[in-house]
Parts: structure tokens; C-alpha cells; sequence
């Protein structure tokens, strides 16, 4: 088959033998039948924690079932693939794409200390990309500084990807072609293949939108022209009784990142906890710095509302398209730990993909654009959709 003639085509696989190599090449087997021998591009390869020590023979056993162009994988908490979620146990997913016409590059990236402070070598230059993605060991990469760094040098860049946080230090194997990493961060910079980034935040709004009207750092002391707390409290008690017993389980602060419409909706909000409040000082401390002139809103956070947000966002991103399959980061505290029934992102996923072509891990954080900008989240499930040309 030429290359003009082919198309986006994505399989997955999954493996649950003992041992990685074996459970690798059950997986890539699944993915291989799945693509119906197109060659593969793109491989990912996700390994349970108990699979860490094994990783390099588990990547040998995808490369030789496959033979990708390229491989990338890490060690998590747990695997995702198809309409399955593995949280406990062995597992390895695989997922292997067919991608005509794309651009493919492979890095590893690491922290390195320079006379300024902590900067980052191996990362590739930039030029438009179609999608990043971003597997990193949260003990040995600054994830936090390094992606402020990129939002102010590439704005609008379509990143994804999670912190694989396996079982601790020194605990990862980050996979990229041929080589196994303890630490740092692993990617690929595609280009030439439409994808749809997808961040779903699992939150719902409630109360009314405040402008900061006084703030420094990521302390607020105005909303509105009043003091921050007493705004808080003012909307707290102003809402029904569900939600109430919602904001007191976890209450967050949505703020708004891209001012530059007139109405916001789910997605416009960046999520960020609400660290502490001063009585004295009227003031608020949220988990990331603002500004005068934003927009705030509160939000809850239940599995109602993250079963909701997710589908939405899911909706608007395939609308009017053909996916050929995705690539999901969803937070190790969803899962069975926020809905009652297993599955459940994998499930929502797959049926708005219209088929099984998805995989991924459970991370310790999820990075995922908001606004035009890329960011570090939680209890949030992000997604790279591939789309048919």
C-alpha cells in the first residue's frame, strides 16, 4: 500500500502474564492484530510498577512484535487499554499507530544544574509541532518549571503526557527506542498527523464569577472589591444543600486563563486547590500564582460531575471527525477510587473513540493544555486524539 493511500490506523493491545516480556508481547500481539499489518510508526508500551525491574526485556519483546520506528513507554501506577483499567496487579498495554506522512521525533530529556539554577538538556527545538507528549519521572525532572518555561516560549503548544510515578524514587524505567532511563522525561514530537488534545477536569461550577481585584503571588485578598474570604463564604452559603456537602468534601478554585471570550465554560477554568485562608487578612491562598484582573470561579469535584465533564469534553473534541484512537493520562485517584463502577474513563473514552484503539497509564499528575497554555493538573484525565485524514 503507498503512502498516499494509507491512513491513520491505531491497535492496542494488553498482556497480564507474570512475567514483563511475555505480558509486553501478548500486548503488542493484540495491537499488531488490531492494525492488520500496517507498519507501525508509534509505539507506546505501559508497564504495572510490579513489571519495573523488567521493563528493558518488556520494550525488547514490543520492538521485536512490531518493529515500531519508534518506542516510548515508562513504569506507572497502573495501565489502561481498550475499554479496561488495570490499577492493581501485573499489566503491560501497548499501543502502536500507523501514521502516514508524519514527522516522529524521540527525545529524552533531563535536568542538569547551570549556573542560573536547574535548567534542561536533550529536549528538541520546536517548530509547530501537531503534539508533544511527555512521560516524566516526577523525582528526577522539573515538571512545574519546565512547563512555565515552554508556556512563555511556545504558547498554544498541544502537550500531553503524565508523571509516571511507579513506586517511588529511583523505582522508573522510561523507554525511548532502544534505550531504558531511570530518570528525566521521554517523548515524541509529532507533526503532520491531526490530533485534538482533550483536558477534562472533573469539576463543576457554582456561585458566581469574581474578578481578582487585589492579589500577590498566589495569595488573593480581593474578589470583587471585597475581601477574598468573605466573598468565599458568601457563596458558599448562597448555594443549595448537594452542592454544600460537595464543596466542604473539596472545594477549588477555577481560574480563568484565556480572558479573551465573552462567556467560559468548563474548559476555560484552570484547577487549583484552596490552600489556606487568614481570618485576619480576609485573604485566600490558592495552588498557583494570579493576578488583578483574572476571573475565578468556585467548582466541586464529585464522579458525577467528572463523568460529565469528561463526556463533554470528549463530544466537542471528535465533533464533525473520524478518530482513530487516543492516548489517555488519568490521575491514579480516579478510577475506582472516585466512581463506583471500574472502567470508567476507559469506557467513556472508547465510546466516543467507536472502538477499542486507546491506552494509556494512570499518573501522579496529568499535563494538559488550559487557555492555550500547558499545565500540570490532578484527578484530571488527558487525552492526544489521533484523527483520520
Amino acid at each position: 500500500m503507498g503512502e498516499a493511500t494509507r491512513t491513520t490506523r491505531i491497535g492496542v493491545g494488553l498482556g497480564t502474564a507474570p512475567g514483563a516480556a511475555e505480558a509486553a508481547a501478548q500486548a503488542a500481539g493484540g495491537a499488531r492484530a488490531a492494525l492488520g499489518g500496517e507498519p507501525v510508526d508509534l509505539a507506546f508500551c505501559f508497564l504495572s510498577a510490579g513489571y519495573a525491574e523488567q521493563a528493558a526485556e518488556a520494550a525488547a519483546a514490543v520492538r521485536a512484535g512490531l518493529e515500531p520506528r519508534h518506542l516510548l513507554g515508562c513504569v506507572a501506577d497502573g495501565v489502561v487499554a481498550g475499554e479496561v483499567e488495570v490499577q492493581d496487579g501485573p499489566a503491560a498495554a501497548v499501543w502502536a499507530a500507523s501514521l502516514p506522512g508524519a514527522s516522529i521525533a524521540p527525545f529524552h530529556a533531563r535536568a542538569i544544574r547551570t549556573p542560573e539554577g536547574v535548567g534542561v538538556a536533550g529536549f528538541p527545538d520546536l517548530d509547530g509541532p501537531d503534539l508533544v507528549v511527555c512521560l516524566v519521572d516526577p523525582y528526577t525532572f522539573p515538571a512545574g518549571g519546565f512547563l512555565a518555561r515552554l508556556n512563555e516560549e511556545h504558547p498554544n503548544l498541544p502537550l500531553v503526557g503524565g508523571l509516571a510515578g511507579a513506586s517511588g524514587p529511583g523505582t522508573q524505567a522510561l523507554l525511548v527506542d532502544g534505550d531504558a532511563h531511570e530518570g528525566g522525561a521521554v517523548g515524541a514530537v509529532v507533526s503532520g498527523v491531526p490530533v485534538a488534545t482533550v483536558v477534562s477536569q472533573g469539576c463543576a461550577p457554582v456561585g458566581r464569577e469574581a474578578v481578582i481585584t487585589q492579589a500577590e503571588g498566589n495569595v488573593v485578598y480581593e474578589l470583587a472589591g471585597q475581601p477574598a474570604l468573605e466573598w468565599v463564604k458568601s457563596q458558599l452559603g448562597s448555594l443549595p444543600p448537594r452542592e454544600q456537602l460537595l464543596a466542604v468534601q473539596g472545594l477549588l478554585a477555577g481560574i480563568v486563563i484565556d480572558e479573551n471570550k465573552a462567556d467560559y465554560g468548563r474548559g476555560d477554568y484552570l484547577m487549583r486547590g484552596l490552600l489556606a485562608a487568614d481570618e485576619d487578612e480576609g485573604s485566600i491562598a490558592l495552588g498557583e500564582q494570579v493576578r488583578v484582573g483574572q476571573t475565578v470561579r468556585l467548582h466541586v469535584r464529585d464522579a458525577a460531575s467528572a463523568d460529565d465533564d469528561l463526556r463533554e469534553a470528549l463530544d466537542l473534541a471528535v465533533r464533525g471527525s473520524r478518530p482513530a484512537g487516543a492516548l489517555l493520562f488519568t490521575c491514579n485517584g480516579r478510577g475506582t477510587h472516585m466512581f463506583a463502577e471500574p472502567d470508567h474513563d476507559a469506557r467513556a473514552v472508547t465510546a466516543a473513540l467507536g472502538g477499542p484503539a486507546l491506552a494509556g497509564f494512570f499518573c501522579g499528575g496529568e499535563i494538559g493544555p488550559v487557555g492555550g497554555r500547558a499545565f500540570l493538573h490532578g484527578f484530571t484525565a488527558t487525552l492526544a486524539v489521533f484523527l483520520e485524514r
